[in-house]
């Protein structure tokens, strides 16, 4: 699966879409083995940034994809985050 199929598709959009700072902290309270580096994208990498990302967390790439894609959108279920929804 091309990672546009989530509508996210380089770090510039993943930051006009949202708090980047913010969704990297998520990120690491979610996976706790994540670290800054890990979270650092480099543009046109996409696949690889992933693959590191499953990698380190030992979940799916979809499984990874799909969590980024829902906590952009407000849809994550995690009562603690703003929801973007009215």
């Amino acid at each position: 699966m091309d990672i546009n199929d989530n509508k996210v598709n380089d770090q510039t959009e993943l930051r006009a879409r949202g708090n980047w700072n913010e969704v990297k902290g998520a990120a690491k309270q979610k996976w706790g083995q994540l670290t800054d580096d890990d979270l650092t994208y480099d543009e046109g990498k996409q696949d690889e940034w992933f693959g590191n990302l499953q990698q380190k967390t030992g979940h799916a790439i979809e499984d990874i994809k799909d969590w980024f894609s829902k906590t952009f959108s407000g849809t994550d279920n995690d009562p603690n985050r703003p929801s973007n929804r009215s």
